[in-house]
């Protein structure tokens, strides 16, 4: 599953455009480099996501196309 896709299903960020945005603008990094929002992603990833002043960082437990709202904090572990 591509990195924007997978912000947005996962909920980590909102929207996917928004998703592909911080991705081009090198503020979301996965294992520690540069991802671009066409980046493959897999279970045991670690993404880390800078929103202004506050950084997030997960690691990718699953991977589902349509998942519900309850159900998409179990795809992600923050760390």
């Amino acid at each position: 599953m591509r990195l924007d896709k997978f912000l947005k299903v996962s909920r980590l960020i909102k929207r996917r455009t928004v998703a592909n945005t911080a991705c081009d603008a090198g503020r979301v990094q996965v294992n520690g480099k540069p991802a671009r929002a066409s980046y493959e992603v897999k279970t045991g990833d670690v993404i880390e996501i800078e929103f202004g002043n506050r950084t997030v960082k997960a690691e990718i437990l699953s991977i589902a196309d349509n998942v519900r709202k309850e159900e998409a904090q179990e795809m992600i572990r923050f760390l």
